[in-house]
């Protein structure tokens, strides 16, 4: 589909994005009340480029959580480990060891524009010298992979013609007895190294991310023009070692204690991860460019399907790309570039960690304390696999059976019109709340009834069997593995999540400001129950796999 009237004027208001964000000055006071302006004013700081994406195990991740605990001191708000507001997760940075090598018709291939590897969390590569390449087929068409028995002893190539529409690992999991998956990719856009929580010393299998034209150089020409199954070139691994050191993390922890002494001893949790992605490990792009070109393809998956597509791209045809590409040219040539190469995390999970010291502030302000405590932690390493919270659920600063309920806020910036069919100034899509307790449910459907704006509630993301699988996607489910009741509140995915384009100003700050009052006002009516929240669902598996 070719988008062209008035195509200037189209692509620059399409960058602009939402219409209610706005910026206010970092040194500004906030206020008792959780209002828009205070949001916005903490988000601009714990987005701002200075905390370098807020990646796991990284200096900027240490910022991000040291501003959540200066603000916390400042509040008045009791630590929540002992005498600090800091509970260490440990961590290891897996890097590629100097001198490492990859070899290919006798001579190294070069880290991070040939290849990139994965990263073993025990920092050791099974022993292994060369090996024999075989074509295996598209990863991204199942019906072409090669039978298992074919790659067992050997490396397996695969290539990716389109996008993937779901996670390969459980692909991949079927080539066991390979020795070694390499993937045709762009390793410029991988990470160059990994931080683990694993305490694991065994040497694992190392697979490689190689570049197209080294792909092409293992089986002799452009792998999808080849039969499956054809032998290709031998690849020598003998040199391959990394290094292993321990990687700064940490959850922050405060605690508000409860006013009635007799219940001060349990707990409602408030959760939200402090982390993001980082850098752009291959370089900037056009900030401007990117947003036109995925807020574009949303809108075409969107005409298509009548459906929100989540993360836009991965479901465009080739002339839908080029239509799209044409545009976004256009915009070239009306304004300079913006070079970006920062993944901010506005929405995901700024608005939650900012929307979390407001409801805190407001607690610890007003005078209105729920007769149990409240406990609020912002876990670190979530969009590493849930690192943080699981390391809290396993070693949690209070009695485990003293939390009744948590109450998680992950991406509640967003969810308008502009970011999905269905959106609007009332949307917010709650996960879990009836998993484990009917009475949680219940109860924050009555509080949302009695706010001066009720939000509306999609559960549509909450049915078993949901390909999206967001139930067992963010901290949450950390609490719910240990039969704690659970209610989850998000706007939703858009066309920015996980992208360069998360930034403060597409964030709607008074749409925000009602999902924070309602988790506000929801901790309160929990906080003041007679009795504890109901569990009248079976609990899952603490050491089991989530299931939705």
């Amino acid at each position: 589909m070719y988008i062209s009237s008035k195509t200037h004027a189209v692509v620059a208001a399409l960058t602009m994005g939402c219409a209610t964000a706005m910026q206010t000055s970092p040194g500004e006071p906030t206020s008792p009340a959780i209002t828009a302006r205070d949001l916005s004013t903490r988000l601009y700081i714990f987005s701002d480029d200075s905390m370098i994406g807020r990646q796991f195990g990284t200096e900027g991740n240490l910022k991000g959580a040291q501003y959540i605990a200066n603000e916390l001191a400042r509040l008045g708000i009791q630590p929540g480990n002992g005498a600090s507001y800091f509970q260490d997760v440990p961590a290891y940075k897996v890097s590629i060891a100097p001198g490492a090598q990859v070899i290919l018709d006798g001579a190294p291939l070069a880290f991070g524009t040939d290849y990139v590897t994965n990263f073993p969390a025990s920092g050791r590569a099974a022993p292994v010298d060369s090996l024999q390449v075989v074509y295996g087929g598209d990863l991204s068409d199942t019906t072409t992979l090669i039978p298992a028995d074919q790659a067992a002893g050997r490396a397996i190539l695969l290539a990716i013609r389109t996008p993937l529409q779901r996670n390969p690992n459980q692909i991949l999991a079927r080539y066991s007895g390979a020795r070694a998956i390499i993937t045709a990719n762009d390793p410029r856009v991988m990470r160059p190294w990994a931080v683990t929580m694993s305490t694991d010393t065994t040497p694992a299998r190392v697979n490689l991310v190689v570049s197209l034209a080294v792909a092409a150089r293992l089986v002799g020409g452009d792998p999808l023009a080849m039969r499956t199954g054809t032998p290709g070139r031998w690849i020598r691994f003998s040199s391959i070692a990394f290094t292993r050191s321990q990687a700064p993390a940490r959850n922050v922890i405060g605690i508000i204690p409860g006013s009635d002494p007799s219940l001060r001893g349990e707990y409602v949790a408030l959760g939200a991860h402090n982390d993001h992605l980082g850098l752009r490990f291959a370089g900037p792009l056009d900030h401007d460019s990117l947003r036109a070109y995925n807020i574009m393809a949303n809108r075409i998956v969107e005409a298509r399907t009548h459906a929100t597509p989540g993360t836009p791209g991965g479901g465009l045809t080739t002339a839908e790309r080029g239509s799209i590409h044409v545009n976004v040219d256009s915009l070239h040539r009306i304004r300079p570039a913006r070079q970006d190469s920062i993944y901010n995390g506005a929405d995901d999970d700024g608005s939650g960690s900012v929307g979390m010291l407001e409801i805190a502030e407001a607690f610890a302000k007003s005078g209105t304390i729920p007769r149990r405590s409240l406990i609020f932690v912002w876990h670190t390493g979530e969009e590493a696999g849930l690192l943080g919270s699981r390391y809290f659920t396993d070693n949690p600063t209070v009695p485990r059976d003293s939390i009744v309920a948590q109450l998680n806020m992950d991406m509640i910036g967003r969810g308008g019109a502009f970011d999905f069919v269905g959106g609007g100034p009332t949307y917010l899509q709650l996960v879990g709340s009836r998993r484990l307790s009917t009475e949680l449910g219940d109860i924050v459907e009555a509080v949302n009834r009695s706010e001066p704006i009720p939000l509306t509630f999609d559960y549509a993301f909450d049915a078993n069997g949901h390909p999206e699988r967001i139930y067992c996607r963010s901290d949450h489910y950390e609490y719910a593995r240990y039969g704690i009741p659970i209610a989850f509140f998000t706007t939703g995915l858009h066309m920015d999540y996980h992208q360069l384009t998360d930034e403060p100003q597409y964030i709607d700050y008074e749409h925000m400001r009602k999902v924070a009052q309602l988790v506000h006002d929801v901790a309160l009516r929990v906080g003041n129950l007679d009795h504890r929240v109901l569990v009248d669902k079976p609990k899952p598996d603490p050491r089991g796999a989530c299931v939705q």
